[in-house]
């Protein structure tokens, strides 16, 4: 059950989502798809092709965010046809975020085998999301939706299995349900297709309409490449209007809007560097993932990596001074068949598609009661 429409899988959550169906439909499992539908979306043929069935619910909108004790995120999605089909069979349901988590202990299901995606530590994200926020009436709401989520979350114990997307949020949730598993992100990328030599300019990439990457990009204007006399881009729909002017007074740094996941992937090829800071270490970035399959040197800040492991195939700087002083180090250097060679243990690791469904089906083989 997704909580947004997987197709096209063009940011985080929908990412995972996507390429797990995917990855589950490759080794034989069968998918039935329920999905919510919002902001003009419509259905996608494509999804037809890798599941055996998909159901489309609109998702409700409310004039005051603030009704009611169940976070927005939740409340918002709930659909008598939803639970009338859930009904319809006996399957596993696979619950995608805490957001699809309505019906979870609802007396119908209560005999279903259900787990949970948890794509973050949802009150931690919300509440960071808060102190990005600049604005009165979104900062209100994110404090309230993060206070709601921590008290919401207890709803966790109807499922059999949650299945977290990163170690950090694993071991969080594991303190609060034994039943929580480790079940790492899937993303777009089978193989590392980094072109060795050298790129282009530094990129920083992201959806700018959200608050933490607009939060990212003022401070790599303002802090980091400001120290540099480097090509930079920025890309990404929605820049602020303050993101819009810091730029302008720096003929160093391009900001590209107006831009699609394909051509965001060709920036990432592109790059010589992708820089990659952010202010909220929950669940797995799913942009470096691709920076690392696609791209060429990488240079984070701590939080990018924390508990991911991925930490050996970057450069991390923790300040604005050390980040601006490795990206023109990176800068004078060739990424080379050696630094490529290093990225290969990405799918050796835990990042693999295949091996991460079949775990996913032996989670359900092993705790799903027998019909």
């Amino acid at each position: 059950m997704a909580f947004d429409l997987p197709f096209p899988p063009n940011y985080g959550g929908i990412i995972d989502i996507y390429y797990k169906i995917k990855a589950l439909h490759e080794i034989g499992v069968k998918v039935i798809l329920h999905t919510f539908l919002y902001n003009g979306k419509i259905g996608a043929p494509e999804l037809e092709t890798i599941c055996s069935g998909v159901h489309y619910y609109s998702r409700r909108r409310f004039s005051n965010p603030f009704v009611g004790e169940l976070p927005y995120i939740v409340a918002t999605r709930n659909d008598p046809q939803l639970l009338k089909n859930l009904k319809a069979d006996s399957h596993p349901i696979l619950f995608e975020g805490l957001h699809t988590t309505y019906y979870l202990n609802h007396p119908s299901l209560k005999k279903r085998f259900k787990i949970v995606r948890t794509h973050n530590v949802e009150h931690h994200y919300y509440k960071a999301l808060e102190e990005a926020e600049t604005g009165f009436f979104k900062k209100y709401f994110f404090r309230v939706e993060s206070e709601r989520l921590k008290i919401y979350e207890q709803v966790l114990e109807h499922a059999d299995v949650i299945a977290s997307i990163s170690p950090q949020e694993s071991r969080y949730y594991a303190d609060l349900f034994p039943q929580t598993q480790y079940l790492p992100a899937f993303h777009g990328n089978n193989a590392v297709t980094s072109i060795c030599g050298k790129g282009k300019f530094i990129l920083y990439h992201g959806n700018l309409g959200v608050a933490e990457n607009n939060k990212a990009a003022l401070y790599l204007v303002h802090e980091v490449f400001s120290k540099l006399d480097l090509p930079c881009v920025i890309a990404g729909n929605n820049p602020s209007k303050q993101l819009q002017q810091a730029v302008k007074g720096n003929p160093y740094i391009t900001l590209i809007s107006k831009i699609n996941s394909e051509d965001i992937l060709k920036l990432i090829q592109e790059a010589h560097i992708n820089a990659m800071p952010t202010f909220q270490s929950t669940g797995i970035k799913l942009k470096l993932l691709n920076a690392l399959y696609l791209g060429r040197f990488c240079v984070v800040n701590k939080e990018m990596v924390e508990n991911t492991g991925l930490d050996k195939f970057c450069q991390v700087g923790d300040h604005a001074l050390a980040m601006a002083d490795i990206l023109a180090k990176l800068w004078a250097k060739e990424f080379t068949e050696a630094d490529k060679a290093m990225r290969m243990g990405l799918n050796e690791c835990e990042f693999n598609n295949g091996k991460n469904a079949i775990k996913l089906e032996s989670l359900i083989n092993a705790f799903a009661p027998v019909q």
